[in-house]
């Protein structure tokens, strides 16, 4: 399998882009894909990102290796390295960062994540896989009293209830084994300036029109534009494309 892809980030209407992106190519058919959302504010969040997005780049290529248990060690990297940071520096105490990150490895694909970065994996055009966020809104949905489409405007949007840099032990969502994939599968990993103003549909409608990574990323971005406030958030997303190896 041999892998296109491309990111897009951008401040939004904030003075700073608190979001860090990142992808490391270790052959053909394997490759390192991160995306990361800083909270904290006054500079904390911005490190924070960077600070977990470079240390999990700087382990896959160290320790090149594809499991869930391995996604888990990376994951707790960048969390010490964050926890590490709050410690040296004051004024980044409250700093913290959402992560999420994906491995693929020929036909297979791993992912994890910590808070509300999300992922999507989409089949034959259609979403056949999507990370649940670590949010207060989302609990609202899992006991059944939200839809999850409510998510993306909830007053309670941006609780989120685990991140990266949070005290005591890291709480992950891991998968339990490898997804198959096919040649024509796609992922896009985003953060929630990029999600709360495109929806599922509208990335499975795009998706159908585009030929590369590049074109998908920019026409969901038009969605975005027309649909966000002159204030809005921070937003980074990356896409990825199955292609079949050529012989």
């Amino acid at each position: 399998m041999k892998f296109a892809h491309a990111t897009l980030s951008h401040p939004g209407g904030r003075k700073v882009n608190e979001d860090a992106a990142n992808s490391l190519q270790l052959s053909q058919g394997q490759g390192c894909w991160v995306v990361a959302d800083g909270l904290g504010g006054h500079g904390g969040g911005d490190v924070a990102s960077n600070l977990a997005v470079n240390t999990i780049m700087d382990a896959c290529q160290n320790t090149p290796e594809f499991s869930g248990e391995h996604l888990g060690r990376l994951l707790a990297l960048a969390h010490q390295a964050i926890l590490q940071g709050q410690q040296d520096h004051d004024r980044l105490s409250a700093m913290r960062s959402t992560v999420v990150l994906l491995m693929l490895q020929d036909v297979q694909a791993w992912w994890a994540h910590v808070g509300d970065s999300r992922l999507y994996h989409f089949a034959n055009g259609l979403i056949v896989g999507q990370t649940k966020d670590h949010s207060v809104p989302q609990m609202m949905v899992d006991a059944g009293n939200l839809s999850p489409e409510a998510i993306r405007h909830h007053e309670d949007r941006n609780r989120l209830t685990r991140s990266l840099g949070n005290s005591g032990k890291l709480r992950s969502t891991i998968l339990d084994k490898a997804v198959a994939l096919q040649a024509g599968d796609a992922f896009l990993l985003c953060t929630d300036g990029f999600w709360e103003f495109v929806t599922e549909a509208d990335m499975q409608a795009t998706l159908a029109k585009s030929s590369t990574p590049t074109d998908w990323l920019n026409q969901m971005a038009l969605i975005l534009k027309h649909h966000a406030p002159a204030s809005h958030d921070n937003y980074t997303a990356t896409a990825i494309f199955c292609l079949e190896a050529q012989p």
